[in-house]
This record gives structure tokens, C-alpha cells and sequence, in this order.
């Protein structure tokens, strides 16, 4: 619980700088302007499972009615806000029951809260809005995080291997083909089986299989750079390799980092559901939530919500995230900003 508290007071400290620094910065402003008016609808859904992350990030105990439940257990444990606003301990049900629905879906009595749920119930219960919410901070988790390990891991061997060459050059090209062999979902079990399973396990394991590609985009175009007119200046100028890589060759990588993220956040989130559909993803997640429903599709009559609130979180956060990447991308694409000034 203090970890997380912790971990939300510097995502914020950290957003608040950002946003201060593009705020005082005059390309970056006008970058975010750009952005804004580009894709408004997908900047604000991306905001919106930020927060939804956050929200499910601040935690602490109490604030339960032990009247209501019976589940002491679980009204002792650190609860978020959003545990808050659905209080699953208190507002539950028997069994499955339709979105809106008054009666169970099974048997057809009484809803102890009838009309209240607008996706339905599961199985267990338990309100399926109130598990797509929660699966957002696995999301999150899961495609940001490991994003965050894989990009400056890619970035580090990539742009060392294509600017020095050489031994290094070599040594780097055999890891990355060695790691490019291995089918990827083999490599990810195998890492997991060991690792064990948990959110940051899994992030490791994608983040150890995940960077290779990245890496080989990243060395290609420092090499193409590394021969460019303002480089070999610098160089002629006697200034340092470290510097040269600072401010010549990472800026013209950063159109590159961000479509990467945006494509990375992607395939992670997606990598994690079929993991989860293994039986080996991260727990409280959509991936989880899918592999449960599947048979729910064979019954008869069928039960749909608990697949669709899972899949439209999924596919509404995917689509939001290539949306902004694919815009930002174009704005910091170097031709686009020598065409702004």
C-alpha cells in the first residue's frame, strides 16, 4: 500500500514537471497545441485511463460498514478509490445477471441491487464495469512500465552498437539475433516459469523479449547519422562521442521513440492477454477476464457482457494510444518541425 501511494505521489511529481517544462518551452507547447487539435477525443481517453489507473493506485484501510458484509477479510485489506466507489464487498450478487437487469440471470430471483449494473455480473457476482476498471492499472502496469524498461534498453545497445561498430557492433548484432531466434512466446513462458508469476515478473519477461526489435531500428538509423555532415563536424570540432550522442543522434531518434512506444504499449497490453489466456498473465486483468468468459459463449442463452466489457476497455485503450502515437510522431518528426520554423 505504501509502495503504491508512493509510486502515485512521483508519477504525479513527475507529470506536474513535465507539464510545467512543455508549458515554458515554446517548441513543446506548441507540439502539445498540435496534439490537442489533432486527436482531442483520443488525448481525453487516454487521459481518462490515467486517471482510472490513479484512482485505482491510492489506497488505504477502512471505510468499510462491517454491518453490510461478511467478508472481514477483505474490509481489513488497503482499499483504492475506485474499490470505494463500487464497494464490492457490500455490492454483490449470487450469480450472473444482465447489465440493467432486476432478476438473476439463473433462477430469476431478486437482485439485491437491481438496475445498478451496467455491464452485469459474473459468475461470482461480482460487477463486470467494476473489473474493467480495475484491469485498467494492469494495463497501465503492464504497457507502460515495461515500455519504460524496453525503450532505454533498446536505445542503449542499438545506439552504442551503430556509433561505435566494431567488437561492440558485433557482440550486440549476436545477442539481439541469438534473442530473435527464440520463438517469443516460448522465451516469455520460460522466463515467467522462473521469474514466477506477478505484475512485475511479467514485465521483466516482456521487457527482456521485447527490446530486440527496437534495437535493430535504433542501430540501423545511428548508423545512416553517425555519417551525417553536422556529426562528422562535431567530431572535426573535437567534441566528445557522449556528446554528439546526446544532442545529435538521440533528438533525431525521438520520433522513433514515441511511435515505438505507442506501438510497444500496444502489443504488450495485448501480449499480456494472451498470456493471461494461458493461464500465466498477471491477475485482475482483461486478458483474465477474457480467458474466464470464453466458455460463457457456449451457454444458451448466451452471456455476452463479461467478453465485451473486457474486449471494448482493450480495444478503446489500443485504439486511443495508436491514435496520440501516430499524432506525435508526425509533430516531432524533424522534417515536420524544419517545415514549423
Amino acid at each position: 500500500m505504501l509502495l503504491s501511494n508512493l509510486l502515485v505521489v512521483v508519477i504525479l511529481m513527475l507529470f506536474a514537471g513535465l507539464v510545467y517544462y512543455v508549458r515554458t518551452n515554446r517548441l513543446w507547447r506548441e507540439s502539445a497545441q498540435s496534439l490537442w487539435k489533432r486527436r482531442p477525443i483520443a488525448v481525453t481517453v487516454v487521459g481518462l485511463y490515467f486517471v482510472v489507473g490513479i484512482l485505482d493506485s491510492v489506497a488505504w484501510v477502512g471505510g468499510v460498514d462491517l454491518s453490510k458484509t461478511q467478508d472481514v477479510v477483505a474490509a481489513s485489506k488497503p482499499r483504492t478509490i475506485i474499490d470505494r466507489m463500487f464497494s464490492p464487498e457490500t455490492r454483490s450478487e449470487r450469480s450472473y445477471s444482465a447489465p440493467f437487469a432486476s432478476k438473476e440471470f439463473y433462477g430469476g430471483a431478486d437482485l439485491t441491487h437491481p438496475g445498478s449494473y451496467w455491464l452485469g455480473t459474473d459468475r461470482l457476482g461480482r460487477d463486470v464495469l467494476y473489473l474493467a476498471f480495475k484491469g485498467v492499472k494492469v494495463a497501465l502496469l503492464v504497457g507502460g512500465l515495461t515500455s519504460l524498461i524496453v525503450i532505454p534498453l533498446a536505445l542503449f545497445f542499438g545506439v552504442s552498437a551503430g556509433y561505435f561498430g566494431g567488437r561492440l557492433d558485433d557482440a550486440v548484432f549476436f545477442v539481439m539475433s541469438t534473442l530473435a531466434a527464440i520463438p517469443g512466446i516460448l522465451l516469455l513462458i520460460a522466463l515467467i516459469t522462473a521469474l514466477g508469476k506477478g505484475t512485475l515478473q511479467v514485465c521483466v519477461a516482456l521487457g527482456v523479449t521485447g527490446w530486440v526489435s527496437f534495437a535493430r531500428l535504433a542501430r540501423a538509423e545511428t548508423l545512416k547519422l553517425r555519417e551525417s555532415d553536422y556529426v562528422q563536424a562535431a567530431r572535426a570540432l573535437g567534441v566528445s562521442d557522449v556528446t554528439i550522442i546526446m544532442r545529435h543522434i538521440l533528438p533525431n531518434l525521438s520520433h522513433l521513440m514515441v511511435i515505438t512506444f505507442a506501438l510497444l504499449f500496444t502489443a504488450l497490453v495485448l501480449s499480456e492477454t494472451i498470456l493471461a489466456y494461458l493461464g500465466i498473465g498477471v491477475d485482475g486483468s482483461w486478458g483474465q477476464m477474457i480467458d474466464q468468459a470464453r466458455d460463457e459463449l457456449s451457454r444458451d442463452p448466451i452471456i455476452w457482457w463479461n467478453l465485451f466489457g473486457a474486449s471494448m476497455a482493450l480495444f478503446i485503450l489500443v485504439l486511443s494510444v495508436n491514435l496520440v502515437g501516430d499524432a506525435v510522431r508526425d509533430i516531432l518528426d524533424p522534417r515536420t518541425l524544419r517545415e514549423r520554423e
